[in-house]
Formats: structure tokens, sequence, C-alpha cells
């Protein structure tokens, strides 16, 4: 974060299809055109969300993320348009909240977290547990939109 003008250089942005991430996603957009930053978008493949066979099928596992990709490459292409000037995307695989904090924020260089209360996941993902652990372990500043 530059002290003297109070703006973040690189927001990272976790996005699902859910309706929080969606505003996460149009507030840092908003965040970033305005403060001239790094838009960072990333997106979780969650392995708990595959049966045992599916985990253990490469072709099933290169599927999903390859689908993954091109979603979050809409996002990118969603920004740009928008005036975002710099957009990078990174998906990854595990526990959202953990990948996140402890893969995805160290190799992005953010310096703010911008993430949805709720995911969509699950059941309503245990009611945004993963936002509450992002926001406890979080090595940076975080922003959770409603």
């Amino acid at each position: 974060m530059s002290e003297e003008k109070k703006t973040f250089d690189r927001v990272l942005v976790g996005v699902d299809d859910s309706e929080d991430a969606q505003l996460a996603f149009r507030y840092a957009m908003r965040r970033c055109i305005k403060d001239n930053s790094t838009m960072i978008i990333t997106s979780i493949l969650e392995n708990d969300e595959m049966n045992v066979y599916q985990a253990l099928t490469k072709d099933y596992v290169h599927g999903e993320r390859e689908e993954l990709e091109k979603h979050i490459l809409e996002y990118r292409d969603v920004a740009l348009k928008a005036g975002v000037k710099k957009v990078e995307a990174i998906v990854a695989e595990g526990d959202p909240g953990e990948t996140i904090v402890k893969k995805v924020i160290p190799s992005a260089e953010a310096d703010l977290l911008v993430i949805g209360s709720l995911s969509k996941r699950g059941i309503r993902k245990y009611f945004g547990s993963q936002a509450a652990y992002m926001a406890k372990y979080s090595p940076i500043s975080i922003m959770i939109v409603r």
C-alpha cells in the first residue's frame, strides 16, 4: 500500500459464481480503476467437491481446471473492458481460505484481498467460514463485501 495516497497497488479478488463474490469483483474493479491498481483474479478448484474416483482421474481434474481457467479469463475480459488497466489471473487447487492465504497471496504479491462474505459452495460454505479464516490469517489487508 502506498502510504502517501492510501491506495493499494495489487488487489487480489476471489471469485466464484455466488452473489457475494460478484459484488466483491465489482468492488475490486472500481477500486482498481480509481487507484490504477493491478487486479489479480483468483478462483480455487476445491478438491472436496470431487468424489474419490474423480480426484484420481487426471482427465477429470484437468477438465475441471481447464473449465475454471476459461471462466476466470471471462472475468479478466470484463475487468479490462470496464477500464482496469492491468489484470492477472490465478487458478489454484485446495481449500479456498487456506490456499488463498498460504499460496495465492504470497505468489501474487497482493496488498489487498477482496472477497465476498459467503460462497455458493456447500451449505453456504459453512456460513462464511472461508471468509472468517481469511480475515483471521491473511497477512495483508482484507475487504469482505456483503
